[in-house]
């Protein structure tokens, strides 16, 4: 695992989906991309790129909904791959097989193709870039070098290898959520989570990291200002897990959140909250 998805940082490393049909999902999910099934239970199955460490979860609640669109919830999570060479495997995968895409974007920190599941569940795939290029002469991110992805360059990566799964050092590079107010999501997670503010782009969308990464954490309000939660039986995600340093630093971030007036509640142990805009959050160490 590489230095911003390890301690001492707080990073993403799970996310928990709500899919329309198991089956169908797993046809995507392992059987076109290649993912690993840690276990399944019932109409629950945990996915995994290394067979021990959970990435995805997908479940089929009883009652489950089509997709809801024009709430908050997910945009989309980012499966980092370790290597251009993986992501070139992947396109060419993709484009054989004529799996629907939605664009290819290079934005100086990283490359990043993105699709979505067969629930319209968001996944950016993304390989990052030389964190030694990321910088301006102020030391600030630099995010002017946005553009389209140099497609037929990171297909040449590949040297014509086929790809044979999600590669084993795979990690949830960061998630991308729909919020209803950027002041209160700012609030969330920069006050109450610790999270420093990346890059504010107004009246759009603020981006949220740990320990120099570009981003481990979005929101927008692209759907629109003050949009409604999903409806709880809603394919989309039931919650992202955040790790945190350690229980120290938990148990802190819990009496803040608390006295900002958000409910954490413990559930088989764990402990869970929800952001301003009723994105649940698993607050693991």
């Amino acid at each position: 695992m590489n230095a911003f998805h390890s301690k001492p940082n707080t990073f993403v490393n799970h996310v928990h989906l709500k899919v329309e049909n198991l089956s169908r999902s797993l046809e995507f999910y392992q059987n076109l991309m290649g993912f690993q099934i840690l276990n399944q239970s019932g109409k629950k199955v945990v996915l995994t790129a290394n067979g021990i460490t959970p990435l995805v979860t997908i479940e089929q609640p009883e009652g489950v909904v089509p997709k809801q669109t024009g709430t908050t919830g997910l945009y989309h999570y980012a499966l980092l791959l370790p290597t251009r060479k993986d992501l070139g495997k992947l396109i060419t995968l993709l484009l054989n097989e004529k799996y629907p895409l939605q664009g290819a974007s290079y934005h100086g920190t990283h490359d990043a193709l993105y699709l979505a599941d067969p629930d319209g569940n968001g996944i950016e795939v993304a390989v990052d870039t030389d964190p030694s290029t990321w910088r301006d002469k102020t030391g600030q991110l630099d995010f002017s070098k946005n553009g389209p992805m140099d497609v037929e360059s990171v297909i040449a990566a590949a040297n014509g290898e086929k790809w044979n799964g999600i590669p084993e050092e795979t990690v949830i590079g960061h998630i991308h959520l729909h919020v209803s107010d950027l002041e209160k999501t700012k609030e969330f997670y920069h006050i109450g989570l610790g999270l420093d503010i990346v890059i504010v782009i107004q009246n759009q969308g603020v981006f949220f990291s740990s320990g120099g990464y570009h981003h481990h954490i979005a929101g927008n309000v692209w759907n629109g200002k003050n949009a409604p939660k999903p409806y709880p039986k809603s394919v989309g995600m039931l919650y992202y897990t955040l790790v945190l340093p350690n229980e120290e630093t938990r148990k802190s971030i819990v009496e803040r959140l608390e006295t900002m007036g958000y409910l954490v509640t413990e559930e088989k142990g764990e402990l869970f909250t929800e952001d301003p805009s009723g994105n649940r959050v698993h607050l693991y160490c």
